[in-house]
């Protein structure tokens, strides 16, 4: 069976750590969405590393790593990734595989997304800029490169087709803030590292550790609230971020999916621009910031922050059929005297306990419940039984709301920094 874990919220919920924790248990560990916009951060024995498009199993001598087919992979991004922890993982080579069907992010999609961007104006979406949505899009298009094009003989020709196409969007946009002969003299460069790799079909590869009863965990990028049907579009990713996308992601039957693990934070974040129902804007959502340190680890942005969405929280788990809830950054509330918890948002006239079909023009208001807050600090030494007692009335209270048990609580950065229930 494929287990899965996935964000319920916007993104940054912690699913780096709690992969990595959740690793031993796993032969394999595969990522079936998204680029290098995700940044899982990693810590442990006081180190902290970020992976973008490695899976997060790769810290794990006993583990093999995909990238499967549904994941968009920049080269050039991908070996500066691995420069930056091959002296913990010299051998990662020996249990990276990457799918020959995953697409390519070229130089061009890169300076597309910047364009394009750029032509928005003040209606900008909050694009990190490393070319996922113009890649996925020539994917749909079926205009795309794929990983496996590198070993044909016909690739120059394949990119340099696709690259004049994108040159032509860039000029009609008017946009000229680029050194293309540098990013392709970069990418050519990448591209001969890429072809050392080991380049599977992993689609059968997948299958046939189902088929030898091996125990495989699939590792999704972005939150669900960024999915591209279900999420708060237009302000979203460009692939599907729920569960339904582990199957197009990997190759797999729906039959195969066992357990579904929700990550989500105590409170909430959002990077970029698009409707935040629960965002704070004055003092406590600026302490949480701070708290919580809520930069984005990839792009370095400062995360809006906000408090915990129990509407946007159903509607997540209910997408995703959530078997167990992961509960990250507890700790980052310790101190606070009260804790605000969205209901229900208001609409007009109207109070209403689900997420509207568009978020942007809906102009909903949140309605807040406020419980007691906690001392802290929270111990993961003392077990859960031996914790405050209003942060456990916390964890009730979320869970009778989402009607979903919290299985693993996360009260710190580091692996040890973990309570299971």
């Amino acid at each position: 069976m494929v287990d899965v874990i996935l964000g319920l919220q916007w993104g940054d919920e912690g699913k780096g750590k709690i992969a990595d924790y959740l690793t031993p248990k796993y032969d394999v560990v595969a990522r079936f969405q998204g680029g290098p916009n995700a940044g899982h951060s990693l810590e442990f024995e006081g180190k902290k590393f970020v992976l973008n498009t490695i899976p997060s199993g790769i810290f794990h001598k006993t583990t093999t790593n995909v990238i499967g087919n549904g994941v968009v992979i920049d080269p050039v991004r991908l070996f500066q990734e691995i420069d930056r922890f091959i002296a913990e993982v010299p051998d990662y080579a020996d249990r990276l595989l990457v799918s020959k069907k995953a697409h390519l992010i070229l130089p061009t999609h890169r300076i597309v997304d910047a364009a394009l961007e750029n032509a928005k104006g003040d209606k900008k979406i909050g694009s990190t800029l490393r070319g996922i949505g113009p890649t996925y899009r020539d994917k749909t298009g079926r205009h795309g490169v794929r990983v496996g094009d590198v070993l044909l003989p016909d690739f120059k020709a394949r990119y340099e087709e696709a690259r004049d196409r994108h040159l032509e969007q860039v000029k009609w946009l008017g946009y000229t803030d680029f050194d293309l002969e540098k990013e392709e003299a970069e990418f050519y460069t990448a591209l001969e590292q890429l072809k050392e790799l080991q380049l599977i079909n992993s689609e059968y590869f997948i299958n046939k550790c189902i088929k030898d009863g091996k125990k495989i965990l699939a590792e999704g990028a972005q939150g669900s609230m960024l999915d591209i049907d279900f999420g708060t579009y237009p302000y979203v990713t460009s692939s599907n971020t729920i569960t339904a996308g582990v199957c197009n992601g990997l190759g797999i039957a729906p039959k195969h999916i066992g357990k579904v693990y929700g990550i989500f934070k105590a409170y909430c974040t959002r990077v970029g621009s698009g409707p935040f129902p629960t965002e704070d804007f004055g003092e406590e959502g600026e302490w949480l910031r701070k708290q919580g340190n809520e930069f984005g680890a990839t792009t370095g942005r400062p995360r809006r922050t906000g408090w915990l969405d129990l509407v946007a929280l159903r509607y997540t788990c209910m997408l995703n059929g959530v078997d167990e809830l992961i509960m990250m950054k507890s700790d980052i509330l310790c101190g606070s005297d009260k804790i605000r918890v969205c209901e229900s948002y208001k609409m007009g006239n109207e109070t209403t306990d689900e997420v509207p079909a568009s978020l942007v023009e809906s102009g909903v208001k949140a309605v807040y419940t406020n419980l007691p807050g906690w001392a802290g600090p929270l111990n993961y030494a003392e077990g859960f039984d031996n914790l405050e007692g209003t942060f456990k009335d916390y964890i009730q209270y979320i869970e009778n709301a989402i009607d979903t048990r919290i299985k693993i609580i996360s009260l710190g950065p580091e692996r040890e920094n973990t309570i299971v229930r």
